[in-house]
């Protein structure tokens, strides 16, 4: 997915009966697959600072790991200085593939590479120009 996890999806046929294209709501279902962020210092769910879709915590995490038989999840919306970052015991990581994300950040890129025994490796692409300033 993109963003995170939700606390109102409690099936995932629930995502069957949403019709697209659609625009992405402030709040919701849809806003917290698209938007939604971990965060290590929060329990549960919590509002984003973002403005848009919540906030989860480790707990929130693996409650919903385990209401959904999964392993793993992977998502995409954050920049992570070293291309890929894991969270909550590795129930999800975070992958970012843009180098030197918009000229604003000194972040590396990943690749997540899937083997056919699921073990999951990652390709590390640094950016060609540092942000970081010298000191002389």
């Amino acid at each position: 997915m993109h963003g995170g996890i939700s606390e109102e999806l409690q099936d995932f046929r629930q995502l069957e009966k949403i019709e697209r294209p659609c625009d992405i709501p402030d709040i919701g279902v849809i806003a917290d697959l698209t938007w939604a962020d971990p965060d290590p210092n929060i329990s549960g769910y919590e509002e984003s600072p973002r403005g848009a879709a919540r906030i989860f915590g480790v707990d929130a995490l693996k409650s919903f790991c385990k209401l959904h038989g999964l392993d793993l999840i992977v998502r995409a919306h954050q920049v992570v200085t070293d291309g890929y970052e894991f969270f909550g015991d590795r129930h999800l990581v975070t992958i970012f593939s843009a180098p030197n994300y918009c000229g604003q950040f000194d972040n590396s890129a990943a690749v997540m590479y899937v083997n056919k025994d699921l073990t999951c490796t990652f390709a590390i692409h640094k950016p060609l120009i540092s942000l970081a300033k010298n000191v002389d």
